[in-house]
């Protein structure tokens, strides 16, 4: 017998399936949001927060089933980021084309402990707080950081990190 016909019958005579086509349900396509705007735009929507991370939502006006992920530098360094992205994002490619919310923005917010979160814990939260979402149960607004909230109060100047500060030679001393 030569090479090719001992592999050709260790073939199996059915074509082989993956797992994402043994989903009864059609998947949707995935776009990914870019601009700043967008993300700014879902901030504005409603906010599912979960141990590791939170969901905000928001209908985008037929522009289709697109997410968008972002960690903050608090989480750590660049390394530490780029693998919560990673996991956010095979998270988001597995869960969102199924289970997403039809012609909505979804962004996801890493949060510290998502990191060392077990992955089928991630998926489970996912799947819950995209549940919430589609109910409309989102949860209240977070209360103002320190500085007061974001943007600070109405009517004051912006602050930009210039200026008078502790270690400032304008600065007045007590």
């Amino acid at each position: 017998m030569t090479d090719n016909a001992k592999g050709s019958e260790a073939l199996p005579s059915a074509p082989c399936v993956l797992a994402q086509d043994a989903v009864a349900a059609p998947l949707a396509k995935l776009y990914i949001i870019t601009r700043r705007a967008d993300f700014l735009a879902a901030n504005k929507g409603l906010r599912v927060a979960r141990p590791g991370f939170v969901l905000q939502t928001r209908r985008n006006e037929g522009a289709g089933l697109r997410f968008g992920i972002t960690v903050t530098k608090k989480i750590g360094n660049a390394v530490v980021r780029n693998r919560m992205k990673r996991r956010l994002r095979a998270l988001v490619r597995e869960i969102l084309p199924q289970y997403g919310l039809g012609g909505h923005d979804h962004v996801l917010i890493g949060r510290e402990g998502g990191v060392e979160r077990d992955f089928a814990l991630l998926r489970k939260e996912l799947l819950a707080a995209l549940e919430r979402a589609r109910a409309g149960k989102g949860d209240p607004p977070r209360n103002g950081g320190p500085r007061g909230g974001k943007g600070g109060s109405k009517g004051a100047k912006p602050h930009h990190g210039r200026g008078k500060g502790p270690n400032s030679p304008e600065a007045p001393t007590p």
